[in-house]
């Protein structure tokens, strides 16, 4: 009589094989279409699934027309079964399994896409509104008045006492000449005072008071903080010798890096908002002067230069920005910046289908802002893409060999036409026709050029009138493009 133990441990090894038999059953790719078991396991022979052709996972475009191992990879061929071509291509998902793995689908529409560009800057002296402080004459600093370099001082400021003794002839020979009473040679006196550099108030306070005046006061022309200072108490100063340099601080610039691949969105005169940390909730205006003409080798920046207004001078150079960059609004077509699959060479979607499946679909993208990013060209409005869980949908579509709609084949697909936007000034405009000369078309390689469009509709052509920038939307059918969609530019 065998030991209880003994049949015991008959039964767990038993157990055990029977999970193993029942586990190589499985696979992933079945489990993401919601089969629990490899067909043909435990049913009659009349309940076998048609076996189209067998293929590598890892190298899904060979195909073969026989199981066994695959000649790339050390493992057995994948069968592709017939009724998952039938069902139209795609990967199949059972309902529940797409719940739990959180997928989350979202409508292409059209909507309104703003001008998103931000970008970064810092805070710099303003090099037009440089003040230069200059000896008028040659003498000896009598005196200084505490000033240092990068002080903020008035217009008027004192800098130094010169003592200029060239001077003080000079002006005793005017005072002589004065009480001659001859207005020539009195005339001719003031004019060589004016000529060895005194100012005309100096002047005027010599001939009312009598007195000689050699010492001048040299004073800032004008508000800001001091660049530089070369002046010192005891020193012999030349005539045209510089002796300060005071930058104004009642408009400074702000430097903002612009990505190159977005430099096209910025133009002189266009209106920014900027913020600063030692500012939060405030904002301030200004406006752009320039764009640099290079760019910046290793950081792929444009340098664009806005002035902005300090009157209280709270702005301070070498301070931190964040700059938004002003413009309008356009009407796109949009998808939810999550959406977008990128590879490198292309961007992809995945569609979502009826019956549970989903398709990658090839898109030609634009601009991005909002968390939306524009569609150019490959798919169409009410279509439905995969904004969360698309990139294990896309694999497992790689594995089996799926191959993605192309942006010229959407139409074809899925019987919806592939729409294409632009932007352009209309020339002459009909119930049935519109004359427009567009912006460049990248997605069918199309310049800019002045072309007839088809109307879809006459409605499209009381919307706007000759001379107006729109934008539009239009198909490429047999006959020639149709125009589907026409709105002046910044409208919905």
């Amino acid at each position: 009589m065998t030991p209880p133990t003994s049949n015991r441990a008959r039964l767990a090894l038993g157990a055990a094989a029977a999970a193993l038999l029942l586990g190589l059953g499985f696979s992933a790719g079945h489990l993401l279409k919601g089969e629990g078991v490899v067909p043909g396991m435990g049913q009659g022979a009349s309940e076998e699934r048609e076996v189209l052709y067998w293929y590598d996972p890892m190298a899904p475009s060979h195909r073969f027309d026989k199981p066994g191992k695959s000649p790339f990879m050390d493992m057995q061929l994948v069968p592709k079964y017939a009724d998952e071509e039938a069902g139209g291509g795609g990967v199949q998902i059972d309902p529940a399994v797409t719940q739990n793995l959180g997928v989350r689908l979202a409508t292409v529409e059209m909507g309104s896409l703003p001008s998103g560009l931000t970008a970064t800057g810092t805070i710099e002296f303003n090099d037009r509104d440089v003040a230069i402080v200059q000896a008028k004459a040659g003498g000896f600093v009598q005196r200084v008045y505490g000033r240092a370099p990068a002080d903020v001082v008035a217009a008027g400021a004192p800098l130094a006492d010169l003592l200029i003794p060239e001077w003080a002839g000079a002006q005793g020979e005017f005072l002589a000449v004065l009480r001659t009473g001859d207005p020539a040679l009195i005339g001719a006196a003031r004019n060589r005072l004016r000529l060895l550099g005194m100012p005309p108030e100096l002047i005027t306070a010599v001939e009312r008071s009598g007195v000689v005046r050699d010492v001048l006061t040299v004073t800032t022309p004008s508000a800001g903080v001091i660049k530089a200072l070369g002046v010192r108490a005891g020193m012999t100063v030349t005539a045209g010798q510089t002796l300060a340099e005071v930058n104004g601080l009642a408009r400074i610039w702000l430097s903002a890096a612009v990505p190159e691949a977005q430099s096209a969105q910025v133009r002189v005169g266009q209106t920014v908002r900027t913020s600063f940390a030692a500012y939060p909730g405030e904002t301030f205006s200004g406006q752009v002067t320039a764009v640099l003409p290079q760019a910046e080798t290793a950081s792929r920046t444009l340098t664009a230069r806005i002035e902005l207004a300090n009157p209280d001078g709270r702005l301070r150079p070498g301070m931190f920005a964040a700059v938004e960059f002003a413009g309008q609004s356009r009407s796109a077509l949009l998808v939810p910046s999550e959406a977008v699959i990128r590879t490198g060479k292309r961007a992809l979607v995945m569609l979502a289908k009826d019956g549970g499946r989903f398709v990658p679909a090839e898109v030609q993208i634009g601009r991005e802002a909002g968390g939306k990013t524009e569609i150019l060209a490959g798919l169409a409005a009410g279509e439905q893409v995969v904004a969360s869980g698309q990139f294990l949908l896309e694999s497992e579509a790689s594995l089996t060999g799926v191959q993605a709609r192309p942006v010229t084949g959407a139409a074809q697909a899925d019987a919806a036409p592939t729409l294409y936007r632009s932007h352009g000034r209309i020339e002459e405009i009909s119930p049935t026709s519109v004359t427009l000369s567009h912006e460049p078309i990248p997605a069918l390689q199309w310049p800019a050029m002045t072309m007839a469009f088809k109307l879809a509709s006459p409605r499209l052509a009381s919307q706007a009138e000759i001379g107006d920038r729109v934008s539009f939307t239009f198909e490429q059918t047999p006959a020639g493009p149709v125009v589907r969609d026409l709105a002046k530019a910044g409208a919905q």
